[in-house]
C-alpha cells in the first residue's frame, strides 16, 4: 500500500479526545457497582484531577496555538480550534455524567451511615453546631476581595474553590450590585465532621462559608451566592540559560504558575447567572470555556472521605505485596544478583529489595560508588535518605534530580538541596532534555575486582506510588548491561556521548531507530506458517511514525497486540490496514505503568522493558532507556503477563475503529488480570516458604 494511505487522517484517532475517552473509562469505574464505595469515590477523584491537569496543560496548550493562529493539522486531520471545540462538547457531557456519578457514590455511602449534607438537610443541631464552628474557625480566616473595586485587581489563585456573594447597592447609591469573593482558606479540610446520633455526617466548608456569609456584608446586603473555580494555564517552559541557576529557575517558574492566564471557569450551576457573567467577563473567557457544574466543584476532595480511617468493609481487601520469588530466601542480595537476575512486578512484588539494596549499599565499606535517577521521588523517601547516608559514609555518591518534573518541581528542588548538603554530586540533566529514565548504578569492590550491580525500571523510585502503580524493575549484575548503565550515567554527566552500546537503547540517540528496527524485523520474519507476534504495553502510543510501522507490520501479517492504558491514536480494525491491530485497556485497582514489548522474533523471542512510551516526546525529547530481559525463565514469564492482559474479561476495554471503546464481554471463566497477578505473586511466595534450603558446596579458598 502506498506511504500516502498511512498518512490518511482516517487511520489515526486525536490525541486529546483519546485521552478523555481514557478518563472516561475511569470515570466508568467510579461508577461500577462491582467497584466497593468508597474505590469508587477514588476514581471520580481521579476524574477530577485528570481533568485540572488536562486543562492546565494540554487545553492551555491549544489555546496558545489558537492566540496565535495556528492552523497546523494534527495527524486526525483537526486544528486546534477545532480540537477546542470537541473538547469543550466532550467534556460537557463527562462533567454531567460525573456529576450523576457523584451523586449515585454519595447515596449509595450514605446507605452504610456515611452522609455529605447539602444545606437542607442539616438539622437545627447541626446548623447550629455549623453555625459557631463558622464563627470560630472559619471567619478569622477569611478575606472577602470586592473584585471590581480592587486596583490591580486581586490575584485569584487556580483549582482552589471561592465562594461569590452578589451584594445589594445601597438605597441612596445609585451604582450596580456587587461582586465579593471569599477565596475557600486552604489550611482547612473539605468536609466538616458534624454531630450526629449515628454514622458519620459531614458538611462541604463552601456550603457552610455560603450558608453564614451575610455576616460578612451589611444586613439584608448579600442576595445571592454562589461558588466558582478557575484552572489556570501550567504549561510554563522552563528556559534553560547555562549561565543561570536551574534552581532558581523552576522555582520562578513555579511561581509563575499562579499567574497565569485562565483557561477554565468552573460555576455551580444554581449561582446567580450574574456571577458566572462578571467572572467571564473578568476573565476575559469565551462563553464555551465556561462549565456549569450540577453537582460538587474539585471532586479530587472525595479523596478525604475515601481515605478516612475505618469502613474497610467499603474498600478493596488488602493486597500486601509479597516477597519476589527471584529472590526467596535470599540473605545475601550481592550473591544472589550473581546467581541470577531478578524481576520484580509491583506492587504484587515488595519493592523492599530495593530499599534494602540501597541501604546496604549505604553502609557496605566494599561499595565504591552511587549512582542514580531520581524523576518522582516523593514525600518521605527511604531512597533519599539512603543516598544521604552513603555520602555522609564517603561513597561518590551522584545523583541526577531532575527539577523539570512537572508538578513535582517544588519536591525535587527541596530534595536536591538536601542531597547536595549531605555531600551529593547533584546534576540537573542533559541541556534541553528531561530525563525519564529509571535507573540505579552500585559500584563494588570484590574478591575477584570491581563490580557493577543494577536495578533498572519502568517506573519512579516512591515509596507511596509503588504500592498503587504497576510497574517492573529488573535487578543484575549482568557485565555488558551494568556497563551500558554506567555508559548512560557517563552521558547525564557530560562525560561522554553514549557509543557502543551493547544492551540498552537509549532515546533521543537511538531509542526511535531500535523500535522501528525491532517492528521492521518482525515484519520481516513472519511467514504464513509462523506469522509474526508483536506484543507491547504502554501507557500511551501517540507517534505517528510507530503507528505506520505498526500498520506496515500488521499488514506484513504480524498479529499485533496492543495494551495501551491511556492515549492510543492508531485506530485499529481499519481492513487492509490495521485489521490485524488490536488495542485494549485496563483501567482497575492499580494503575497499570508498565512498558513492555515483545517480540517473537521468528521463534528467537525477545522481551524488553523500559521507562519510554510510544510518544513523540519520549522518544525525541526525553533521556530513556530500553532495557533487555536477557533470562528466558522471565521473558517467559513476561510474555504470559502480556497473555494474561489480552485474556481480561472483567476490567479490560477495546478500542473500536471509531475511536470509542467498549467493554470486553465476559465470556466462559472470569479473568481479571491484575488479581490474577496478585494471586500468582503470594502462590510464589508461598512455595518459596515450603520449598527445602538450598546448599551451597564451597569453593576452594583464593590462594
Amino acid at each position: 500500500m502506498a506511504k500516502s494511505r498511512l498518512d490518511s487522517p482516517e487511520l489515526f484517532v486525536n490525541r486529546e479526545l483519546s485521552w478523555l475517552e481514557f478518563n472516561d473509562r475511569v470515570l466508568q469505574e467510579g461508577r461500577s457497582p462491582d467497584v466497593p464505595p468508597m474505590e469508587r469515590l477514588k476514581f471520580l477523584a481521579i476524574v477530577a484531577t485528570n481533568l485540572d491537569e488536562f486543562f492546565m496543560i494540554r487545553v492551555a496548550g491549544l489555546m496558545q496555538q489558537r492566540t496565535a493562529r495556528v492552523l497546523r493539522r494534527d495527524p486526525s486531520g483537526l486544528t486546534p480550534v477545532q480540537q477546542l471545540d470537541r473538547i469543550a462538547a466532550r467534556v460537557r457531557r463527562m462533567a454531567a455524567e460525573h456529576g450523576a456519578a457523584i451523586r449515585e457514590g454519595l447515596e449509595g455511602l450514605a446507605r452504610h451511615g456515611v452522609r455529605v449534607l447539602a444545606p437542607p438537610d442539616w438539622k437545627a443541631a447541626q446548623r447550629q453546631f455549623l453555625s459557631s464552628y463558622f464563627s470560630d474557625e472559619i471567619l478569622p480566616s477569611l478575606t472577602p476581595l470586592a473584585i471590581g473595586e480592587l486596583s490591580p485587581p486581586p490575584l485569584l489563585h487556580g483549582l482552589e474553590l471561592h465562594v461569590a456573594l452578589v451584594l445589594a447597592r445601597e438605597p441612596e447609591a445609585k451604582g450596580p450590585e456587587r461582586l465579593v469573593v471569599i477565596p475557600v482558606p486552604r489550611p482547612f479540610a473539605r468536609f466538616i465532621t458534624v454531630p450526629t446520633d449515628e454514622g458519620l455526617h459531614l458538611a462541604r466548608i463552601e456550603d457552610v462559608i455560603a450558608a453564614n456569609a451575610g455576616a460578612l456584608a451589611p444586613p439584608g446586603a448579600a442576595v445571592h451566592t454562589g461558588v466558582f473555580r478557575i484552572t489556570r494555564d501550567a504549561d510554563v517552559e522552563i528556559q534553560e540559560d547555562e549561565g543561570g541557576d536551574l534552581l532558581e529557575t523552576v522555582e520562578e517558574a513555579i511561581r509563575t504558575r499562579r499567574r497565569r492566564a485562565a483557561v477554565r471557569l468552573e460555576v455551580s450551576a444554581q449561582s446567580d447567572p450574574r456571577i458566572k457573567d462578571w467572572l467571564r467577563q473578568w476573565l476575559d473567557l469565551a462563553p464555551e470555556e465556561v462549565y456549569e457544574i450540577d453537582g460538587m466543584l474539585d471532586a479530587s476532595s472525595l479523596m478525604e472521605i475515601a481515605n478516612r480511617q475505618g469502613l474497610e468493609k467499603l474498600r478493596n481487601p488488602d493486597w500486601p505485596p509479597q516477597p519476589p520469588r527471584d529472590l526467596a530466601g535470599a540473605d545475601d542480595l550481592w550473591q544472589a544478583l550473581q546467581d541470577h537476575d531478578a524481576l520484580l512486578i509491583h506492587p504484587y512484588d515488595s519493592f523492599e529489595p530495593v530499599v534494602t539494596l540501597l541501604r546496604q549499599a549505604a553502609e557496605d565499606p566494599n561499595v565504591l560508588a552511587i549512582k542514580q535517577t531520581l524523576y518522582r521521588a516523593g514525600g518521605d523517601s527511604q531512597i533519599v535518605r539512603a543516598l544521604q547516608t552513603a555520602a555522609e559514609n564517603g561513597k561518590h555518591v551522584t545523583v541526577l534530580v531532575e527539577l523539570k518534573a512537572r508538578f513535582d518541581e517544588q519536591r525535587n528542588v527541596y530534595w536536591a538541596r538536601r542531597l547536595e548538603d549531605a555531600g551529593c554530586h547533584v546534576i540537573y540533566g542533559i541541556a534541553g532534555y528531561k530525563t525519564h529514565g529509571k535507573a540505579l548504578l552500585i559500584v563494588r569492590r570484590e574478591a575477584h575486582g570491581i563490580r557493577r550491580y543494577a536495578h533498572l525500571s519502568t517506573g519512579n523510585y516512591n515509596e507511596r506510588t509503588v504500592r498503587l502503580y504497576s510497574d517492573i524493575g529488573l535487578m543484575t549484575c549482568d557485565r555488558d548491561l551494568t556497563a551500558d548503565v554506567a555508559a548512560f550515567f557517563n552521558l547525564l554527566t557530560g562525560y561522554s556521548e553514549v557509543t557502543g552500546l551493547k544492551r540498552l537503547a537509549i532515546a533521543p540517540t537511538g531509542l526511535r531507530s531500535r523500535f522501528e528496527e525491532l517492528i521492521q524485523r518482525e515484519a520481516q520474519s513472519s511467514t504464513r506458517e509462523q506469522p509474526g507476534l508483536i506484543m507491547a504495553k504502554v501507557n500511551s502510543l501517540e507517534d505517528k511514525a510507530i503507528c505506520q510501522a505498526l500498520m506496515r507490520a500488521g499488514q506484513a501479517g504480524v498479529r499485533v497486540l496492543l495494551n495501551v492504558r491511556g492515549i492510543c491514536c492508531l485506530r485499529p480494525g481499519v481492513k487492509g490496514v490495521s485489521d490485524t491491530i488490536e488495542v485494549r485497556s485496563i483501567v482497575d485497582r492499580f494503575l497499570e505503568h508498565a512498558r513492555v514489548f515483545y517480540f517473537r522474533n521468528g521463534g528467537h523471542e525477545e522481551v524488553y522493558l523500559g521507562s519510554a512510551d510510544w510518544m513523540g516526546r519520549n522518544l525525541d525529547k526525553r533521556l530513556e532507556i530500553l532495557f533487555p530481559v536477557l533470562d528466558a525463565s522471565l521473558r517467559r514469564r513476561l510474555a504470559g503477563m502480556l497473555e494474561l492482559f489480552f485474556a481480561d474479561n472483567t476490567k479490560a476495554c477495546r478500542l473500536l475503529p471509531d475511536g470509542t471503546y467498549e467493554r470486553v464481554k465476559p465470556g466462559g471463566k472470569p479473568v481479571r488480570a491484575q488479581e490474577a497477578l496478585y494471586k500468582d505473586a503470594v502462590e510464589a511466595a508461598r512455595a518459596a516458604e515450603r520449598s527445602p534450603p538450598k546448599f551451597r558446596p564451597l569453593t576452594r579458598p583464593k590462594e
